[in-house]
């Protein structure tokens, strides 16, 4: 057994079973966990998703929302055990795979069509 063999078991052992359904433009809603000292919590953040990126279990996607009138991005990677759940608020259309122009826009500007099903 060579190395990239071995290299990908292991990966497909860190892989989750079930992965949420989402796309780039979606409005969605991360579980993500926080340890605080001895304590653990779940906290929600809700945003776009910008970008998706990478493959396996290596993929990250990025989210962006306002908090008090300042832009916040966080990227997760999708496998994580620290990410709960992704919960998909808003289907959005976008035509384009990375949205950085959102990052320049604020307000009514910063908005992305809803996708009608």
């Amino acid at each position: 057994m060579n190395a990239t063999e071995i290299i990908k078991s292991i990966e497909q052992e860190q892989l989750k079973p079930q992965v949420d359904e989402f796309r780039v433009g979606d409005t969605v809603r991360v579980y993500g966990k926080i340890k605080e000292g001895n304590r653990e919590r779940i906290q929600v953040f809700e945003g776009i998703v910008l970008k998706r990126q990478g493959g396996s279990s290596r993929e990250t996607f990025t989210v962006r929302k306002f908090s008090n009138g300042v832009g916040v991005e966080k990227t997760w990677p999708l496998h994580s055990p620290n990410v709960e759940k992704i919960e998909v608020v808003r289907y959005g259309k976008v035509r384009r795979a990375k949205l950085n122009y959102l990052r320049g826009r604020v307000g009514k500007r910063a908005k992305v069509k809803e996708l009608v099903k």
